[in-house]
């Protein structure tokens, strides 16, 4: 890079700050030019590459506009000059007429000014009757025109207005709203702190119910429970065991009925062995049931 910079063309940077320096140059002299003229001094300020060429578009502009300012000038000044030639020559022939302005009656002078001040606001060249009826014309036209623009000027304030009376009564429900709605915060924040507190309950039970859930279900496990095991399994092996017990409780009561035999031991262990005997059949009768009902289950 610092070969690029150091090859680049001394002749090309001579000719830019060459430039600059006549840029700051005319900057310096149209400054003291125009505050000289304002009766101030030239204030001071940096000299940067962006103040010079903003304000050299400035004195270009200003030039520009100055000259064409003095063109327009020049030309009226030769009308105006133009003009006082061409009254004096009308006020030489209406004197030599004898119609000079100080022999007029002055009701003639006041309406010769008013004609010429009426002519003076229609914008004509002369008084004549055909350019009064001209711009009388054109002042309708824009009338005219002017009344229409009046009239939708009109129509849009109409329709503004009724935009803004709208927006009005918006606004005021908003407001209106916006003040219920601020009403009702302090009750929604002791609902929602009433709810806070009820879902705080609600997840301590919910963790409890778990914790029970989880005892259940280990103590279901250590007892040897499936989900075979269905309700009405259980009430069909209860129904079971009750017909046991109607066939069992006979052979109980007679059991119990040789409690009073009298003391043959022949006879009562002969009568013992016997109702040993019925009581294994029933015994392996409610296993055989309980059995098969857990397999039809299954």
């Amino acid at each position: 890079m610092s070969d690029i910079i150091s090859g680049s063309d001394p002749s090309v940077i001579e000719s830019k700050s060459n430039f600059d320096s006549g840029r700051i140059t005319d900057v310096k002299a149209w400054l003291a030019s125009q505050l000289d003229a304002a009766g101030k001094d030239v204030p001071d300020f940096e000299y940067t590459p962006r103040t010079i060429a903003h304000l050299h578009n400035l004195s270009t502009l200003s030039q520009a506009k100055t000259q064409a300012a003095g063109i327009v000038a020049a030309d009226f000044r030769q009308k105006a000059a133009e003009y006082r030639c061409q009254a004096a020559r009308v006020r030489e022939i209406l004197e030599n007429v004898g119609l000079a302005q100080e022999g007029l009656p002055s009701n003639v002078v006041a309406s010769a000014q008013c004609l010429a001040n009426v002519a003076n606001l229609l914008n004509t060249r002369d008084t004549e009757l055909s350019s009064f009826l001209v711009a009388m014309g054109d002042m309708s036209l824009r009338k005219t025109g002017v009344e229409e623009k009046r009239a939708k000027v009109q129509k849009e304030s109409k329709i503004l207005l009724d935009y803004t009376r709208k927006a009005i009564a918006r606004l005021t429900y908003l407001k209106r709203t916006l003040a219920q709605l601020e009403d009702d915060v302090a009750p929604c924040e002791a609902q929602m702190e009433s709810w806070k507190t009820n879902l705080a309950i609600m997840v301590s039970k919910e963790r409890q119910y778990l914790q029970q859930y989880s005892n259940y279900k280990a103590l279901l496990n250590r007892v040897g429970y499936t989900p075979e095991i269905s309700h009405g399994v259980l009430v069909e092996m209860a129904e079971h065991r009750k017909e046991l017990e109607k066939k069992t409780k006979p052979i109980l009561d007679t059991l119990r009925s040789y409690q009073d035999l009298p003391p043959d031991k022949a006879l009562a262990a002969l009568a013992i062995e016997d109702k040993k005997m019925q009581y294994a059949a029933a015994e392996k009768y409610l296993e055989d049931v309980l059995q098969s009902a857990l397999a039809t289950s299954e």
